[in-house]
Formats: C-alpha cells, sequence, structure tokens
C-alpha cells in the first residue's frame, strides 16, 4: 500500500502544521535515590516560538527521553506568552530577577543582531527579536536563565504613540 505524501491524517483529514518552532536548551539524566536503591529519570527543558511575538518554556520529567520532551512541549504550548516588539527589537530597557538568575535586556539598533549568549538568546531568538542586547548576572543555570528572560519580556509595555504638535 503507498503511503501519503501530503499532511492528511490515518482519518483522511488534514493534520495542523505546528505553528511553533521548538529548541531543547536543557535535557538532564536525574537521579532519585529511595529505600529500594536509585531511581533514573530525565528532565527536559524547551522552549517554542512563532518568531512573532509569541513565547513559552516548559520543563517535563519521565522515564524515558521521548516522554520528557512530549511533556516539556505540551507545558511550553501551555505557558505562551506574547511580547511586544518594534521593528525586530524590544520597545525599552527592561530587567527581570527568577531565583538567582537576574537579566538585563536593552534594545540595539537594526542590524546589530542578538548580543547575548547561551539560554536567553535562545528564547529571544524564537520570540522574533532580531537585535537586542542582554547580559546575565548572578546564576548561570539555563532553567533559571529562560525563566527570568521570559519574565523580562512579559513586563514590556507597547510604546506610547507620538502626538502631532
Amino acid at each position: 500500500m503507498a503511503r501519503r505524501q501530503d499532511n492528511r491524517g490515518r482519518r483522511g483529514g488534514f493534520e495542523p502544521k505546528d505553528e511553533f518552532d521548538q529548541q531543547t536548551v536543557d535535557l538532564a539524566r536525574v537521579t532519585r535515590v529511595t529505600k529500594g536503591g536509585k531511581q533514573m529519570s530525565f528532565r527536559a527543558c524547551i522552549v517554542v516560538g512563532d518568531r512573532h511575538g509569541r513565547v513559552g518554556e516548559g520543563t517535563g520529567k519521565g522515564r524515558d527521553v521521548q516522554i520528557a520532551m512530549e511533556k516539556a512541549v505540551r507545558l511550553a504550548k501551555k505557558h505562551v506568552v506574547r511580547i511586544q516588539l518594534v521593528n525586530g527589537t524590544i520597545p525599552h530597557r527592561t530587567e527581570a530577577k527568577y531565583k538567582a538568575t537576574s537579566v538585563l535586556i536593552k534594545p540595539a539598533p537594526p542590524g546589530s543582531g542578538l548580543i547575548c549568549g547561551g539560554a536567553m538568546r535562545i528564547v529571544l531568538n524564537l520570540a522574533g527579536v532580531e537585535s537586542a542586547s542582554g547580559k546575565i548576572f548572578g546564576g548561570k543555570n539555563k532553567i533559571t536563565t529562560v525563566r527570568a528572560t521570559i519574565k523580562a519580556l512579559c513586563a514590556l509595555r507597547a510604546p506610547r504613540a507620538v502626538k502631532a504638535a
């Protein structure tokens, strides 16, 4: 039997294409020590975004890598937030703190690109920010950096319209 080349599902209906891009920030094997011995599981932190101002983060755990990643993607899509963008950058400077990590994000001139590193770059890229400058202070944990960055992006406000004189 020939396989279908289009995106129709098993029952003939079309399955919607996923509107979000996703990127894995952290994948770790974690161990819980119990009376019966060590119990292994996996933790996945995934960021999803549409590159047009929507971004979300999810962290899931499971006995298998695939289960942890599916859970993280489902949670990330559930916690998507919309951010304000102006000409490919953020409208103003913003700061946020999550646990030990503090982040600072500043707008940058068009064409300068993302001047930040690590997990902050992943979040800003998936959110659709083309030009910005960022700095991470305190803890460098990837998961807390992602959450602090999203918290900072949520604090953005739309720029006020300039009245004609």
